[in-house]
């Protein structure tokens, strides 16, 4: 099987991008886990496929594959070059455009200097659906990890995030903690890892240990995540720069039950032609 394919990346988060809206794309375990590899396959941290929409309200479906071959509801910087591809292909030339995905609809906006905004939806906090074992919600939670108590918050941005506050990223212990965390019990579903620095509170850094593909460069969800987390335990304003090792993001969240707003760029890099077994 020949498939065409384009590669992008959103601050160094990078991605595998296949057109399915003309015909279905199915994609194995292994055959992704080929893709996601740097030295036999293209090499990328994720795996989207664009398809055609599954409800009136959407214009595309959105499916995103982590390296290690598992499905998962969401990623922010992928959304950002979702919008990048579906316009450099032809398939819209909508301003706003409107994507359905596991973790329900997100919407996507055009900016000026090739910038996308991507309304994020409304962050879920109750523990029951991020899901997060705990007895009541609360602006952080201890938790047990490697023989220590740590302090952590927990959110989902339709995908889960822990976020761990740290005096500096430089000297956190991603590559210890990460791994430990994103599989600890108390997270059925596995969890994405943040390590957040607050430099101000309009600025922070960030580090992300993804859920299925270990750290990257930058993770668009992980963002909001850790702006969130901030801005529940009062230590960041409503809107907030955020470093991450790739590059900056710009996350907007008022608070309450409104949804979170992200905006950063998203680059083509280029295209080929790859034959899966």
């Amino acid at each position: 099987m020949k498939l065409k394919f384009t590669k992008m990346h959103g601050l160094g988060n990078d991605f595998v991008v296949f057109d399915a809206t003309n015909r279905p794309i199915e994609l194995t375990p292994e055959q992704l886990r080929l893709l996601a590899d740097r030295h036999f396959g293209i090499g990328c941290d994720q795996i989207l496929l664009v398809e055609p929409p599954r409800s009136a309200d959407t214009d595309f479906h959105y499916r995103i594959f982590n390296a290690d071959g598992g499905e998962v509801e969401q990623c922010g910087n992928g959304a950002r070059c979702f919008a990048r591809y579906v316009r450099d292909a032809g398939l819209s030339d909508k301003d706003e455009i409107r994507v359905g995905t596991q973790a329900g609809r997100i919407v996507l906006y055009h900016e000026k200097d090739d910038m996308v905004r991507v309304n994020m939806g409304v962050p879920l906090l109750e523990p029951q659906r991020i899901p997060f074992l705990a007895p009541e919600l609360a602006a952080d939670y201890p938790i047990e990890v490697g023989g220590e108590t740590l302090s952590i918050g927990a959110v989902s941005m339709g995908n889960p995030h822990a976020v761990l506050r740290v005096g500096s990223v430089d000297k956190a212990p991603v590559a210890r903690l990460g791994p430990l965390l994103e599989q600890h019990p108390r997270f059925p579903q596995r969890v994405n890892v943040g390590f957040m620095e607050i430099r101000s509170a309009d600025t922070i850094r960030l580090r992300v240990y993804e859920r299925g593909a270990g750290e990257t460069l930058a993770c668009g969800t992980g963002a909001c995540a850790a702006v969130v987390v901030g801005r529940t335990q009062g230590a960041l304003d409503a809107e907030v720069e955020v470093e991450l090792r790739g590059g900056k993001l710009r996350i907007q969240w008022p608070g309450g039950g409104q949804p979170v707003l992200m905006s950063g760029p998203a680059t083509r890099v280029y295209e080929g032609t790859i034959e899966l077994r």
